[in-house]
């Protein structure tokens, strides 16, 4: 594997940017502390704001990011490098988000969906992906990338599939009115740029999901984006989408990071429509190496009409929430025997990386034989109380 360097994974223009983010800092403090990064220096700021929550909640967040009075923690590109010596002081960073939801949107892409169809189809059967992919492909007979979901044209084919028997629970998400949005994990468990991810250690088909994620306030309300890994099991939730909690919320199954970049006058939610996120697998023991990319322009409903679907009249968030946008991304091509697909190895280096968002970056290992998460809510409350960190000041 080439070696990447820590200050790599920030945006290409970090001295431009407005980032938010959280770190554990050992020796006096020894818990997460809330971070900013303006002008490419680091502040903690947690004195004034305990919680992302509780800044992400402000009507003037990006302006108050901007000005809000901190410790300097130092360049941001000396600061990351310094992660990469690890000491019992050493500042690692955090997932950036607390106690926000973490929801996810998934089979928004036309690429993504045939995927989800093929793993219904073959029972989780990773064998059977390749036949089963053209016979989709031959038997669909329609772009699905052209067709609006929720349109007349998305119900014509529905009804036509139906007929053919070929319609399916993914088809009705991907192209029906309701976008599928579910809880990807639990507020606090997602980890954070440069930890282990997880996947279930009887998994045989399963492969990471290079994704943009929302920052959204209680209002619905985005107020930035940062990037995500949301690690899947295919062939579980092949089996049955009933497993979906087990194929998607395992210990480490979700990595957020290394940011939320607000969104200010450099950067918008347009940044985000037209974003590729990149992604590369590195295997440790076989010298294996994949890269794909995912087009933000490809996807299926827009951003913000994704959030609609999440929150609303219908459903709230006290505390906010961070919101996977899905992938075009499903990985085809052979890892070992042919027609077997790609499935992850334990020591897999993934990375996922946007110019404007830095570069998270993650290593794969059994959700059993990583530290298990035990760092909930309470331990945060009793964390701040112990540093005499009432709640909001401002």
């Amino acid at each position: 594997m080439q070696q990447m360097t820590q200050a790599q994974a920030l945006p290409v223009d970090v001295d431009a940017a407005l980032l938010v983010g959280r770190v554990w800092r050992g020796g006096a403090v020894d818990g997460p502390c809330v971070v900013v990064v303006r002008d490419g220096i680091v502040w903690d700021i947690t004195a004034r704001a305990p919680t992302v929550a509780d800044l992400l909640e402000r009507d003037d967040v990006a302006a108050y990011a901007r000005t809000v009075p901190g410790e300097p923690l130092g360049p941001a590109v000396e600061w990351m490098e310094e992660m990469a010596r690890p000491g019992p002081d050493t500042p690692r960073l955090l997932a950036p988000c607390d106690l926000q939801a973490i929801k996810a949107c998934g089979v928004t892409f036309a690429v993504s969906l045939l995927e989800r169809v093929i793993e219904e189809q073959a029972g989780g059967d990773a064998s059977r992906a390749a036949a089963l992919r053209a016979e989709l492909l031959a038997s669909i007979g329609a772009d699905l990338s052209t067709i609006r979901p929720g349109s007349a044209d998305a119900d014509k084919l529905k009804q036509a599939l139906v007929q053919r028997g070929a319609w399916s629970q993914y088809m009705e998400v991907g192209i029906g009115p309701y976008a599928e949005v579910f809880t990807k994990a639990q507020p606090m468990s997602a980890v954070g740029h440069g930890a282990d991810v997880g996947i279930h250690r009887e998994s045989q088909w399963n492969n990471p999901e290079p994704e943009i994620v929302l920052a959204v306030n209680s209002r619905s309300q985005v107020v930035g984006a940062t990037l995500g890994n949301d690690v899947n099991l295919r062939d579980f939730e092949g089996r049955s989408a009933l497993l979906l909690g087990k194929a998607k919320d395992n210990n480490g199954s979700c990595a957020i990071g290394p940011f939320i970049r607000l969104f200010d006058g450099r950067f918008t939610l347009d940044t985000v429509r037209n974003t590729e996120v990149s992604l590369v697998i590195e295997g440790a023991d076989d010298d294996f190496k994949l890269s794909g990319v995912s087009r933000m322009r490809e996807i299926s409903r827009d951003p913000l009409e994704l959030v609609e679907h999440a929150s609303g009249p219908h459903h709230q968030y006290p505390d906010g929430y961070m919101l996977f946008l899905g992938t075009m991304f499903s990985p085809v091509q052979d890892r070992g025997a042919a027609g077997a697909g790609f499935t992850h190895h334990a020591g897999d280096r993934v990375t996922i990386a946007s110019p404007a968002l830095g570069a998270l970056v993650n290593h794969v290992q059994y959700s059993d034989a990583i530290a298990p998460w035990t760092f909930g809510v309470r331990a945060l409350y009793r964390s701040l109380a112990a540093r005499g960190l009432p709640e909001q000041q401002d």
